[in-house]
């Protein structure tokens, strides 16, 4: 098995112990040694924080470079991510790619199948979440308009706001991944790659172009 290792480390964290990047190279590499595994690369995000997946070019080369028969390999999933949909991001990506991912301290491992029950649980979770988001949202407009109040007529460019960020959020992991591609080339990697669009589709130039363009304002 071919170890493609990432490490990263914030301003805030090189002030706690065990957190150093030399520290997680460490556990990586015996991590590898007692799977048989050959670390072929470490990419790292020094002094960079985890909250932003397309700030990270360290990230987005190791994903780029996690392909069929790699394992993505970190101390843990808060230098991946620091929210789950971020970190349910990457593992699609990977998945798609035919590539493991590993977080060492949570123990998740998706080269074994408990693992990938783990894993799944939380993406389950992560649904559920959203699912009672939704429906509080449902709720509170049911409540607002038996009250007579007037819904979508105060600020409707309000509401086209809400929508415009949501798709920046969802774009974002995709944009970091196709960072200095042409249109063509962005949209054949992505689809190589098993992405679609939100809405089912392939991506074609003119979705890569929306996606920038929205992006920048």
């Amino acid at each position: 098995m071919k170890v493609i290792g990432y490490i990263r480390v914030s301003t805030q964290d090189q002030a706690r112990e065990g957190i150093s990047l030399e520290a997680q190279r460490d556990r990586i590499e015996k991590w590898a040694a007692l799977n048989e595994g050959e670390v072929i690369a470490v990419y790292e995000d020094a002094g960079i924080s985890g909250k932003s997946m397309d700030k990270r070019p360290g990230l987005v080369t190791a994903l780029a470079a996690a392909t069929k028969g790699h394992a993505l390999v970190a101390y843990s999933i808060s230098r991946f991510a620091r929210s789950t949909r971020d970190m349910l991001t990457i593992a699609g990506l990977l998945e798609k790619q035919g590539a493991d991912l590993v977080s060492l301290s949570e123990r998740i491992d998706t080269t074994t199948a408990a693992g990938r029950m783990m894993f799944r649980m939380l993406a389950v979770l992560a649904e559920f979440e959203r699912d009672v988001t939704s429906e509080r949202t449902r709720m509170a407009l049911a409540m607002l308009k038996a009250k007579g109040k007037k819904l979508g007529s105060g600020n409707p460019q309000a509401g086209a706001d809400v929508v415009q960020q949501r798709a920046r959020e969802r774009d974002a992991p995709l944009l970091a991944m196709i960072r200095g591609l042409n249109t063509v080339e962005a949209a054949a990697l992505l689809n190589s790659a098993g992405c679609r669009t939100h809405m089912g589709s392939r991506f074609l130039p003119s979705t890569i172009r929306r996606m920038v363009s929205r992006a920048r304002q």
